[in-house]
Order: C-alpha cells, then structure tokens, then sequence
C-alpha cells in the first residue's frame, strides 16, 4: 500500500477539519472534514492551490497567522488560536521535513471540552 493513501486515510478519519498550509500560504491538502466544512457549509469554492487569506481575509486574521508562522520558525511549537463558534478549539501545528526545515503548518480543530467538578 502506497504511503500517500495511507496517510490520506488517517488524515480523512479525524473527526475534525485538517488544513495544510505550505510556507508561501498556499492550501495543498484538506482532510474530507475540511472540505465539508468549507464547501458544504460555508460555500467557498475550490481552495486548494489558493491562499489562505481566501479563507481568512480580515486584515487581523492574516497578520494573526502570519505572526504565528514566523513564531514557529524559531520556537516549532503548536499555537493555540482560539475558540469557534461551534465550541472547537482551534490550533497551528508547524509541519517540518526531514531536515527540520519549516515546510508549512496545518490548521486542527478539537471539541472544546471543559473539566467540570
């Protein structure tokens, strides 16, 4: 079995929306999750090969995630974004090769469940 349908399949089967994001901003793949969401449910036309800032064109939100990547560069850690209306957290995870080189970064989205006592 081919490593790409291997990974597609384990990607596809996370419950939430995954969106890669390579290091010029361009989306290069997005799990089915993603693209119900973004097709289905919010409208967007094809995404792949585009920008993120079709998804995200207030001015905030591009500075917002273009302060984050280059954070991640030198720090590599995951970032927290916030909150969405569906009550999902949502995060940055850099994405590096190999090498250790800074490829590009995919958007994840968790169920916000609080710890009650």
């Amino acid at each position: 079995m081919e490593m790409d349908v291997i990974m597609k399949g384990i990607l596809d089967s996370y419950p939430y929306p995954i969106v890669f994001v390579d290091d010029t901003y361009t989306i290069r793949f997005m799990n089915r999750y993603a693209e119900y969401h973004y097709y289905q449910e919010r409208g967007y036309g094809p995404l792949l090969g585009k920008s993120i800032f079709d998804c995200h064109d207030r001015e905030s939100s591009k500075e917002r995630i273009q302060q984050v990547f280059e954070k991640m560069k030198s720090d590599g850690k995951e970032v927290f974004l916030g909150v969405s209306a569906r009550n999902q957290r949502i995060y940055i995870q850099p994405v590096r090769d190999g090498q250790g080189k800074l490829i590009g970064f995919f958007e994840r989205f968790e169920l916000n469940q609080e710890v009650r006592r």
